[in-house]
């Protein structure tokens, strides 16, 4: 109940429970549009998920100034890469919320005469960049963490016998699958025990992954569906939502 009243009381949160309905509604209209629903229903639930994407926006006035402040913060860091990743990333943010905000007024009849389909592709363009550098932000510090992973005896990797290489191979052979060198098995190991010994890195690579696709698809550099579109949107929402109401799993600097 505690984390419910802490998670309520945040503006952040709400606008990531209106960014699940969203795309919820999203993935919903596609299904039903594929499984021949009646138009009327298709409409109502587009409909919705307009009023879902104007409300975000409401949620979101004012974030700029946030996003510029943990740039801030970022410039300070002592790593070089982390900086740059993390610096770079809050201004691209920034600049997304600020066309947002512009979205949002026009949208809202605020402003008369904008060009919304420009505005929001630059927006998408800002989004996608910020994305870009946080999974740059989440490949770096994967890569330090494996460095940093004993692999074996006093820190050096085990290397298998002969013998239990070729059970190895012979059982990867039997399965129908191509065995896979040794060298990739044990990186391939050393990733998945790095990733489950740091759930707010592994969080944050899901949710950088499944938010790329969004933008990917907006400015037609790689067109999904808008079914795809809706799963990858509440996941990453879904996520989010996690991270804020247990901040233990958030991605620190």
């Amino acid at each position: 109940m505690d984390s419910w009243v802490r998670f309520s009381a945040q503006s952040q949160a709400k606008e990531r429970l209106f960014r699940a309905a969203q795309y919820a509604c999203t993935l919903l209209g596609y299904t039903f549009q594929k499984s021949g629903a009646s138009p009327d229903l298709v409409a109502k639930i587009k409909q919705l998920e307009a009023h879902m994407s104007l409300g975000r926006k409401l949620f979101r006035l004012g974030s700029s100034a946030d996003a510029l402040e943990a740039a801030k913060r970022g410039v300070h860091l002592s790593d070089s890469v982390l900086r740059l990743c993390i610096t770079v990333a809050h201004l691209n943010r920034a600049m997304y919320f600020a066309c947002d905000n512009v979205l949002w007024a026009g949208k809202a009849g605020l402003v008369r005469k904008l060009d919304q389909d420009k505005w929001s592709q630059r927006s998408f363009r800002y989004y996608l960049f910020a994305l870009i550098m946080n999974l740059s932000r989440d490949v770096y510090e994967l890569s330090l963490l494996m460095e940093r992973e004993p692999r074996g005896p006093k820190g050096s990797s085990v290397s298998s016998s002969p013998v239990s290489e070729s059970r190895e191979a012979a059982s990867g052979s039997g399965l129908g699958l191509p065995a896979l060198p040794q060298r990739l098995r044990a990186q391939l190991l050393l990733l998945a025990t790095v990733l489950r010994c740091n759930p707010p890195l592994l969080l944050d690579l899901l949710k950088n992954t499944c938010d790329l696709f969004i933008p990917l698809d907006r400015l037609g550099l790689y067109r999904t569906s808008p079914g795809f579109v809706g799963a990858c949107g509440l996941a990453s929402s879904l996520l989010s939502i996690l991270t804020i109401t247990y901040p233990w799993l958030k991605l620190k600097p």
